[in-house]
């Protein structure tokens, strides 16, 4: 200990910059050769040939490996203090050091490839990131396990019970995880069912049968013409399939510290914890299709996360792939304590909001419960957002021409993870009205906790609700 150093405290080695896997060269330009071999199109093949396409192809290959090796041995991390620092870029270079509060959720990726060689994928997402922050692959899965469990250790100032100090180096084996609370299994049937009730596989025979229509009227069945055929009918199936793939599997389970443990995929195996109260919003949504079924599926707004909700980006941000309303009800309960998907009162805008949803009027409704903000649109595909006050950065009141022409407004409702709700074609009166009361209950919601039910049927009756009228999809 130095005169200047405070007492009790000693003095550390900084933790040294760590380099990824070895194979991380060869899978990441597997994966480059791949994307290459795919956009030269069959059309390429046919006018060079098959000896000069794989001459090209060979080239393209050796650059990108050396490309590949290169970045790897000027790419690294360490933990320092409270931060995680990489370095990483070959023509340009770049440091940066992620502040561990802004950390929204670490996410484990086991793409095929990394699967065969027993590595995997780790993804940061943190708070205002239009991207994954921070990807590191590849690691071990026994090193990335580890360094997984550090990051939200240090991003929750806390110490899990029986777990590695902070200060345990990331390579060395952590402690035996306590066991888990298994919440739900996704069948994989129902995941299969559901994606072919989706117009890109229900119309799919209409397309095959126009095709060989066409190729019989013109007796013309060449390699070529097959080949590109079968390439725009795999195109097609390429969503369906794609979320078939990306959701094989799926499970959710509860960690001993109160955290959701999201598991899914078949050829990319995914791992995620998510803390609660990085949730920052839940839509349910009701396709035409499934209507039938009686399925829906539910998704999570984690701040940090890129994507729109919704949609098919990389973002992990399913909470239910397809399910039945009873399985949908207590999942809410469980993430939002207190909100009751059954019991949610909502109102349809003013009469004169016709002229602007001629078809959709009674399909949009706003509504305000005790624990949330909630809104519902659409008319084929029905969407509802749950967004508890507490997550609410801003509110905004928006006029168009035509609604200032009728007197109408829209209500928007963001959080950290963007725009989450909006209450469409509103009165203007009342759409001010909502959006000061938006305002007071958000402030509330930052006050002390109070004390909710444990179930749905303890739940205490709606007394507060800001509509009465029961209007869900």
């Amino acid at each position: 200990m130095t005169a200047a150093e405070p007492p009790g405290t000693a003095l550390t080695e900084p933790e040294p910059r760590r380099r990824l896997h070895p194979l991380s060269p060869v899978l990441h330009g597997a994966k480059s050769i791949a994307v290459i071999v795919a956009a030269l199109s069959w059309q390429t093949l046919s006018q060079v040939g098959l000896e000069r396409f794989t001459l090209v192809v060979a080239v393209i290959a050796v650059g990108v490996v050396i490309f590949s090796i290169v970045g790897w041995l000027t790419t690294g991390y360490q933990v320092v203090g409270r931060e995680l620092r990489i370095s990483d870029g070959v023509v340009r270079r770049r440091n940066r050091a992620i502040p561990l509060e802004r950390l929204q959720t670490v996410e484990l990726r086991r793409p095929l490839l990394a699967q065969l060689t027993g590595l995997a994928e780790l993804r940061l997402e943190v708070i205002g990131g239009g991207k994954t922050e921070a990807p590191l692959a590849y690691l071990t899965v026994r090193e990335a396990s580890s360094l997984r469990d550090r990051l939200l250790r240090l991003a929750g100032r806390t110490a899990a019970v029986g777990a590695q100090p902070t200060d345990q180096p990331v390579g060395e084996a952590p402690a035996a995880p306590a066991l888990e609370r298994p919440m739900l299994r996704v069948s994989n049937r129902d995941l299969v069912v559901s994606q072919l009730l989706t117009p890109q596989a229900f119309f799919l025979p209409v397309g095959v049968a126009f095709v060989v229509l066409q190729f019989v009227m013109e007796g013309s069945w060449t390699f070529i013409g097959i080949a590109s055929t079968v390439t725009a009918m795999a195109g097609v199936l390429l969503q369906p399939v794609r979320r078939v793939l990306q959701d094989w599997d799926f499970r959710l389970a509860r960690d001993p510290e109160g955290r959701l443990a999201v598991r899914y995929g078949l050829l990319e195996t995914r791992s995620q914890v998510v803390p609660l109260n990085r949730v920052q919003a839940v839509g349910a949504t009701w396709p035409l299709l499934w209507r039938g079924q009686g399925w829906l599926h539910l998704r999570l707004a984690i701040a940090g996360n890129a994507g729109e909700p919704g949609g098919d980006s990389k973002s992990s941000d399913r909470l239910l792939p397809v399910g039945e309303f009873a399985t949908a009800r207590a999942l809410v309960w469980d993430v939002l304590p207190g909100v009751d998907l059954a019991a949610l009162a909502t109102t349809p805008p003013p009469a004169r909001a016709r002229w602007l949803n001629p078809f959709s009027l009674r399909a949009i409704g706003v509504g305000l419960t005790p624990e949330v903000l909630v809104t519902r649109w659409g008319l084929l595909t029905r969407e509802m957002h749950l967004v508890p006050y507490a997550r609410l950065q801003s509110v905004r009141v928006v006029q168009g021409p035509l609604q200032r022409t009728l007197g109408l407004a829209t209500v928007y409702a963001d959080t950290a993870r963007g725009r989450a709700g909006q209450a469409k074609d509103r009165d203007l009166a009342e759409a001010y009205a909502l959006a000061a009361e938006l305002a007071v209950r958000a402030r509330n919601a930052r006050g002390p906790a109070t004390v909710l039910p444990t179930s749905p049927a303890a739940a205490a009756p709606r007394d507060e609700a800001y509509w009465q009228r029961p209007d869900g999809p």
